[in-house]
């Protein structure tokens, strides 16, 4: 692509499909104008609307460089920094993954069970384990105002991601942010207690797609020999962190229903609620003691 002289955004976005086309990334167009939307300031319908605008040598530069680093195969949202989840605008960082639309579902299964117990008692807790971005819990309080939630994790560099997207959406007074591997530090009672934990067998995660392998943090991947250990982990402690009646939500890999259901079974629990992502695979399971 060159870097030459000025052009106009429909002349920038044509080059950087054709850029993108020829590194073989699916879908080029919507990468492009995510990528070219986020230095020009535009919004999707800017494109159709303003197609003319100048764009300087200095926004091409910095365009020319992120369509670059698509075509080497970085996500275009690790390129951006943030990403959009369930209306709020999050960072990401190194140790964080990339929150993803499946993970809505776990946020919208949890939300009629949270606004239940607020009805019923004015306020409830929820404890976010390995919260990453804190994608989760910023969700349910974000939907939820009489809510507060401690969001957890081995990383500091998630918590630090975490608490300034906390503060970057008006929640940083109900947030808080503990340094825990899993129930180690954690100390209280929960109303509900949500994670979505490392769920991929170690011998898989080698074969993942490279965008998915090589940026979102190993940790936060890889679950074990059976993809199972850290639901063993959630399930055995679990009861001594949550009020009566209290609830836990967990994101499943696709084919972990049964054995998810049956180690949270084998430690008093039942299934409240099973529910499928947006591609309909077994994606959220829901328990109660």
């Amino acid at each position: 692509m060159s870097t030459a002289g000025e052009g106009s955004v429909a002349s920038a976005l044509a080059a950087a499909r054709k850029r993108l086309q020829a590194a073989g990334i699916d879908d080029p167009l919507l990468d492009v104008r995510l990528l070219i939307a986020e230095v020009v300031g535009f919004s999707l319908t800017d494109f159709v609307m303003k197609p003319d605008r100048p764009v300087t040598v200095e926004e091409n530069a910095r365009i020319v460089a992120m369509i670059e680093r698509r075509a080497s195969g970085e996500p275009v949202h690790r390129i951006l920094g943030h990403r959009e989840f369930h209306g709020l605008d999050l960072l990401l960082s190194k140790e964080t993954l990339e929150p993803r639309p499946d993970t809505e579902v776990l946020v919208d299964t949890l939300l009629p069970a949270l606004r239940k117990i607020v009805s019923a008692k004015g306020s409830a807790r929820i404890l976010d384990m390995g919260t990453g971005t804190g994608a989760i819990c910023l969700a349910l309080l974000k939907e939820c105002p009489e809510a507060t939630g401690i969001g957890s994790d081995i990383s500091i560099d998630a918590l630090e991601t975490a608490t300034k997207n906390a503060a970057r959406n008006g929640l940083g007074k109900r947030f808080e942010t503990i340094r825990s591997d899993w129930f180690e530090k954690i100390s209280g009672r929960f109303d509900i207690i949500v994670s979505n934990p490392p769920y991929i067998r170690t011998d898989v995660v080698a074969t993942l797609d490279q965008e998915v392998r090589n940026y979102d943090p190993m940790a936060a991947l890889d679950g074990g020999q059976d993809g199972l250990a850290p639901y063993r982990l959630i399930a055995a402690d679990a009861d001594r962190f949550l009020v009566e009646n209290g609830i836990v939500g967990v994101e499943i890999g696709f084919d972990q229903r049964l054995d998810v259901s049956a180690i949270f079974a084998s430690h008093g629990f039942s299934l409240l609620d099973a529910v499928k992502d947006y591609g309909g695979n077994d994606r959220v399971l829901t328990f109660r003691r």
